[in-house]
Formats: C-alpha cells, structure tokens, sequence
C-alpha cells in the first residue's frame, strides 16, 4: 500500500457502508488523488467493481491476506 494515501479502514462495516465510505472520499478527490479502502468483506469488493467500472476512477484490488482486501481508487 503507498504510504502516502489516505486509509478508510472498513474492517467489520458491511455492504453498503464502505461503499458509501468511499464515494464520500471520492467526491473530495482532485486530478491525481486518491485512496484506499481496506475491508474484510468480498461483497465490497464485487460492489465496488460493479459501481465504478463505467466511471472516471481508477480500482485496484489486491487480496493482502486472506478474507483482506485493500482497493485502491484514484482519480486521473
């Protein structure tokens, strides 16, 4: 994870609540911004994939440990 994003950490939150969290992140980011998400539910993770795939937002998913995943979004 790049030290320099800011961390939302949604350990324990399910669906809807990270991506909720987020999207109120997002509304903040400038050109060159962004995030990361860290969660322990996989329904955030198809959740995410689904609402961001057709918008200006940059998704990376990477599974850190099991049942872990930190998504990283940016704005280009």
């Amino acid at each position: 994870m790049n030290d320099d994003l800011k961390k939302i950490d949604c350990f324990g939150d399910i669906c809807p609540v990270p991506v909720l969290k987020a999207e109120e992140a997002i509304k903040h980011l400038s050109a060159g911004q962004g995030f990361v998400l860290v969660t322990d539910h996989s329904c955030v993770v198809e959740s995410v994939k689904e609402k961001y795939r057709k918008r200006n937002i940059k998704i990376d998913i990477k599974e850190v440990m099991n049942g872990v995943w930190e998504i990283t979004f940016s704005k280009p």
